[in-house]
């Protein structure tokens, strides 16, 4: 929902000549949930807690659409190391701003503790969005992760739309991270992707004819009432209405660090994949709209830990089977940016801990409270993410 932050606004994000071959810059914006540190419950505490962030850091932390949450920036780079490092400051910082404020901050899709439901934030654009759509208001927050990827001019970001369409509810299962809700377990591992589509304009993006079809969708959404602005436009994939690239918003926001660095690495290598497919003249696959709908829904039912539907088949299949063959496609992708060693390191720790998701159920199955899986989670917000080459993960 929110604008890309200060610094990530500030870097131009395409793609850079280096080493003789296109690399492409990636760069992540994440929502987080503030809560009482005894209960677990959301609060309305942004102001306090953005009176704490370091003047410096400033610019890359921003309200977002509840008084419950807060956003992060990172700027754009080529590097993974550079958003793990820029990822690992901010997440510290504000785990201390919220601290000092009296509350926690929390990497999770949406509130795991029943409470009221905090107050939108006073902006005008979305007291017209409350006025337009009344109660479709998701609960204490809605959290997501968007990875923005450099791509060259809108005419191919759209046709890397429509090439990376049928690849992405597996990166959905991945970074499923919000199993509770209301004090209960929702029997979904991303209970905020179930709540996110109460909103008209969520949606997988559509097959796209051109980038003038792409910009005619959009006014016919705005004329039929359904969004207010291109804002609005919350396909799991879409075209920065400001930045030179792709955005890739399926996701819950990643519990760690290593989780989100993971993501971000993957998703460039899909976009890079995508744009070698275009060069060489490889048609993207239409994938069925509603057979795309039905995997989406079952990444969000089932996380990675369950099974996922095959779009190449419409057979369900283990979503681990679905996620290495993504993963192999990906393999020349992640090795022309270096990030080949670095992304085997994390999804070996993804392999031996699960998705956020199955973590916090492990948490609740060994002590029966969610205030003790409130309490691992802002652990893992807070924690500093370790080299991933030496196959650990954060919460080892």
């Amino acid at each position: 929902m929110a604008a890309m932050t200060g610094q990530l606004a500030e870097a131009t994000a395409g793609t850079t000549e280096t080493g003789g071959s296109d690399r492409l810059t990636v760069g992540v914006e994440e929502e987080f949930l503030l809560v009482d540190p005894h209960t677990g419950a959301a609060v309305p505490a942004v102001d306090l807690v953005m009176e704490q962030v370091p003047a410096e850091l400033r610019g890359q932390v921003e309200r977002e659409f509840q008084t419950s949450q807060i956003e992060i920036g990172s700027p754009p780079g080529l590097e993974l190391s550079s958003i793990r490092h820029s990822l690992g400051v901010l997440r510290a910082a504000l785990a201390d701003a919220a601290e000092r404020a009296g509350v926690r901050v929390l990497a999770i899709g949406t509130g795991p503790v029943d409470g009221p439901i905090p107050p939108v934030v006073d902006k005008p654009r979305f007291d017209r969005m409350i006025e337009r759509f009344r109660l479709l208001v998701p609960g204490p927050g809605n959290n997501g992760m968007h990875v923005h990827v450099g791509v060259p001019d809108p005419d191919t970001g759209v046709q890397v739309l429509n090439h990376v369409r049928p690849w992405l509810p597996i990166l959905h299962a991945v970074t499923a991270n919000s199993p509770f809700s209301q004090g209960e377990d929702t029997g979904y591992a991303s209970w905020r992707s179930i709540e996110w589509e109460r909103w008209p304009s969520v949606a997988p993006t559509p097959w796209l004819e051109s980038y003038e079809h792409y910009g005619r969708l959009i006014r016919q959404l705005i004329d039929s009432g359904v969004m207010l602005d291109e804002g609005m436009l919350y396909w799991y994939a879409r075209l920065s209405a400001k930045y030179p690239t792709v955005e890739i918003r399926i996701g819950d926001v990643c519990p760690t660090v290593d989780d989100a660095v993971l993501i971000a690495g993957l998703v460039r290598a899909l976009v890079q994949t995508a744009m070698t497919d275009i060069a060489a003249g490889r048609p993207a696959v239409n994938t069925d709209h509603h057979l795309l709908v039905a995997a989406h829904w079952r990444a969000a039912h089932d996380g990675l830990e369950g099974s996922g539907v095959d779009l190449a088949t419409g057979a369900v299949r283990p979503a681990w089977e679905l996620f290495d063959a993504l993963v192999d496609r990906l393999r020349p992708a992640l090795a022309q940016h270096g990030d080949l060693d670095q992304v085997t390191g994390l999804i070996d720790g993804l392999r031996r801990h699960g998705t956020g998701a199955a973590r916090q159920r492990a948490v609740f199955a060994r002590t029966g409270r969610l205030t003790d899986v409130v309490a691992d989670v802002a652990q893992q917000t807070r924690g500093t993410a370790v080299d991933p080459t030496a196959r650990q993960h954060v919460t080892d």
